[in-house]
C-alpha cells in the first residue's frame, strides 16, 4: 500500500529524444514516484509521416492507445508463452526499458565483429557492414519510395480493437460516454495481462466517486480536456485535490477512491488496470456499495434520520458513474434506462 506522503500529482511526460524520424517522451520513476511504487510505466510516442521507430523489444507488455493520425503500421513478432502484464520483472520497476535490435545503440553493433561473423557465417568485412551500417538511434526517417509491408487483416483484428467505434456500456445525455475493454471483448489482453477503461465527460460533468476492489492500481491519461480530480486515501483523508489537463498521467493507489469533474470545455481520458477482469466498486450510483446497507445500518453508519437516508440512497438510483451538471435533464443509453 502506498504511504500518504507520496505525491499523487498529475505528471507531463518528458521529452527523452527527437530527430528527424520523430519523438519519445516518457514519464520517469525517479520524478514520478507512484509508477516505481506501482510498477507501472508510461510513454509517448510521435511519428512525423515516413517516421520509422528502429526494430526493438521491451521489458514489460504495454498498451498503445492511439491519440492522433492515421495510416500507421505497427509490426510484432510474438514469442511462444507469452506472459504480459510482468511489469514488476522490468528492468527498472516504473519505467519501459527498449532493447534495439539495429542503430547507433542497438544490439548489433554491442558484439565484436569476431562474434558477428561467427554467428551469422561472414567475414569480418561483412560483419561490420551488417552492425555498423546504420547509425540511427530509436527513430528515423525512411526515404521517399521506401514501402513498407501492409498489415494483415487477421493479424490487426486480433491486436487493434477500435475503441472509439465500440458501443457505450454507459451513455448519459449531458455526461459523457463510458466504455470498457476486457479479455472478454479483446481476448488479445489475456495475453497483456490488462484492461482498458475509456471515460468521455461533457462540460462539468462528473465521473463518480471509485475505487479497484481485487487490489490493483489505475493509470489514467487525459487525452483531451482539462478538469479536476480528487483522491481520497487511508484513514479518509485528501491525498489529491488538483487540476488535471491533457497530456498528463495521473496513478491511483490500490484501494484509494478518485473522483473526477470536466471543465466547462469537456474531459476524455483512458484508464489502464493490470488485470484482465477488474473488479471497480462505484460509491455515488445505483451500483453503490451503499445500496447493499440497510436502511438501518446506513442510518446509523451516517448519523441521519431515516427520511434523510432514504433520500441519500434514492438520489443514488438516479444516477450511474457518469453524473451530468444539475441543471441537465438526464437520459441515460445502452445498458442503463432512461430517467425523464
Amino acid at each position: 500500500m502506498a504511504s500518504m506522503d507520496i505525491d499523487l500529482s498529475p505528471k507531463s511526460a518528458q521529452k527523452l529524444f527527437e530527430g528527424e524520424g520523430g519523438s519519445y517522451y516518457s514519464w520517469s520513476s525517479s520524478g514520478f514516484p507512484m509508477l516505481g511504487e506501482q510498477k507501472v510505466g508510461a510513454g509517448k510516442l510521435v511519428l512525423p509521416p515516413r517516421g520509422f521507430a528502429l526494430p526493438h523489444y521491451a521489458d514489460s507488455s504495454k498498451i498503445g492507445y492511439v491519440l492522433q493520425g492515421s495510416d500507421g503500421i505497427v509490426g510484432m513478432v510474438l514469442p511462444k508463452l507469452v506472459r504480459g502484464g510482468e511489469t514488476s520483472k522490468s528492468f527498472i520497476p516504473g519505467e519501459f526499458t527498449y532493447f534495439f535490435l539495429s542503430g547507433g545503440q542497438g544490439i548489433m553493433g554491442g558484439f565484436s565483429s569476431e562474434f558477428i561473423s561467427r554467428a551469422y557465417k561472414m567475414n569480418g568485412k561483412e560483419a561490420s557492414k551488417l552492425a555498423k551500417s546504420q547509425t540511427g538511434i530509436l527513430l528515423i526517417k525512411l526515404e521517399p519510395g521506401v514501402s513498407m509491408p501492409q498489415p494483415n487483416s487477421k493479424t490487426t483484428e486480433k491486436m487493434v480493437y477500435n475503441i472509439n467505434a465500440a458501443p457505450a456500456d454507459v451513455e448519459v445525455n449531458g455526461g459523457g460516454v463510458f466504455k470498457t475493454l476486457t479479455a472478454a471483448k479483446f481476448p488479445f489482453l489475456e495475453e497483456a495481462g490488462l484492461s482498458v477503461n475509456h471515460v468521455r465527460l461533457e462540460a462539468n460533468a462528473m465521473h463518480s466517486p471509485s475505487y479497484t476492489a481485487d487490489g490493483t492500481f489505475q493509470a489514467f491519461y487525459v487525452t483531451s480536456g482539462a478538469g479536476r480530480v480528487q483522491v481520497v486515501g487511508i484513514g479518509g483523508k485528501r491525498a489529491l485535490d488538483t487540476k488535471i489537463q491533457a497530456g498528463q498521467l495521473l496513478v491511483v493507489p490500490r484501494f484509494f477512491v478518485v473522483a473526477q469533474i470536466a471543465d466547462s470545455e469537456g474531459m476524455e481520458f483512458v484508464s489502464i488496470l493490470p488485470t484482465t477482469s477488474p473488479v471497480v466498486q462505484e460509491f455515488a450510483s445505483k451500483k453503490s456499495v451503499w445500496n447493499a446497507l440497510s436502511p438501518i445500518v446506513s442510518q446509523v453508519a451516517l448519523s441521519v434520520t431515516p427520511e434523510f437516508e432514504e433520500f441519500f440512497k434514492s438520489n443514488m438510483q438516479k444516477t450511474t458513474t457518469l453524473i451530468p451538471p444539475t441543471n441537465s435533464r438526464v437520459c441515460v443509453f445502452g445498458r442503463s434506462c432512461c430517467n425523464k
